[in-house]
């Protein structure tokens, strides 16, 4: 009888497998860290860029504050309350020259939703010289309010536009709900009309009579 015995100290293995398993692994994850490095470069550099822009940014703030804070200064000055007190009020009469009832109770109807009505508005100026309406509408439900102020704030009339109050009511009928609506009005700026050339007229042309012989 024969018998085949292994007198190897090692097993035998498969090298080729071995490598060709382990190895497409390895390179997966080299290309996979390669990747992640790539995009975490990328980013740092977009955020130093980013930091960047952020404080020239701050700094143009800084500036133009400054400039505005020197401006205010002198205009506080004893002498000079009475030419800020004349400029204020000329500003005022400019802002509100540019609303115009008829334009923005235009404005409204074209937003209007059904079953919703206008109570009140007072238009005035803001702490920074816009010109905001406050107004107060009544219906029938609060969703249509609340329509009526997301068509303000998607028209090119009306922006910052929010529900400032709401309150059940009575004493229309039909009507279950007033709501007050707040806005900034953008007046619409009407082109300057060009006047026409005059025509200029055209030359005069003098026939001379000659002398019958």
């Amino acid at each position: 009888m024969r018998l085949d015995i292994n007198l190897a100290t090692q097993p035998y293995e498969d090298v080729r497998q071995f490598w060709l398993r382990w190895g497409t692994a390895l390179a997966a994850a080299g290309i996979l860290t390669l990747f992640l490095l790539a995009a975490t470069f990328t980013g740092w550099f977009s955020a130093r860029r980013d930091r960047v822009r952020i404080a020239d940014l701050r700094t143009q703030i800084a500036e133009r504050d400054q400039v505005r804070q020197r401006a205010e200064d002198f205009l506080n000055r004893p002498e000079n309350r009475s030419t800020r007190d004349d400029s204020q009020f000329l500003n005022d009469l400019i802002e509100r020259k540019s609303f115009s009832w008829t334009h923005v109770l235009e404005d409204l109807e074209r937003v209007m939703p059904a079953r919703v009505h206008l109570v009140s508005i007072h238009p005035e100026l803001d702490a920074d010289n816009q010109l905001k309406v406050k107004m107060t509408v009544a219906g029938d439900s609060r969703e249509r309010a609340i329509e009526l102020a997301r068509r303000m704030e998607d028209s090119r009339r009306f922006a910052q536009t929010y529900i400032d109050r709401e309150q059940g009511v009575t004493s229309q009928p039909g009507d279950t709900i007033e709501v007050g609506i707040d806005a900034i009005y953008v007046p619409q700026t009407e082109p300057v009309p060009v006047p026409a050339p005059a025509a200029t007229p055209a030359p005069k042309t003098e026939i001379s009579k000659g002398s019958t012989p």
